[in-house]
């Protein structure tokens, strides 16, 4: 992540263990892997949602700043800072990291699910 993004530039710092995100705004109509349309009325169950990190707590050992994470929407807080809604949660209430960082691969998310 750049020095120069939105996101260096917040005038909150997260303590602790806590990590703050920008949730992914897909909860419209969404396509399976087999490019069926997926009405966003479809019933379904609990449904985990994607999110970036954007910032984090001194304590917070397995994320970074421009991750992409895996959590449970039902379970969460959230704040405005600057017109722009966030997610506040604890490191230990995200499920996944995908290993872009890690793997190197740009389209992947390196997560089987």
């Amino acid at each position: 992540m750049s020095a120069n993004t939105h996101h260096d530039k917040l005038p909150i710092r997260m303590l602790h263990d806590r990590v703050l995100v920008r949730q992914d705004t897909t909860e419209g109509e969404r396509r399976s892997g087999g490019g069926i349309l997926i009405p966003a009325t479809a019933a379904v169950g609990r449904r985990l949602a994607w999110a970036e990190v954007v910032a984090v707590g001194q304590n917070v050992r397995a994320v970074e700043p421009g991750d992409r994470v895996l959590f449970d929407p039902e379970d969460r807080a959230e704040v405005e800072v600057r017109g722009v809604p966030y997610v506040l949660m604890r490191e230990r209430d995200l499920h996944a990291v995908a290993a872009d960082r890690f793997e190197g691969s740009e389209d992947s998310t390196g997560l089987y699910l």
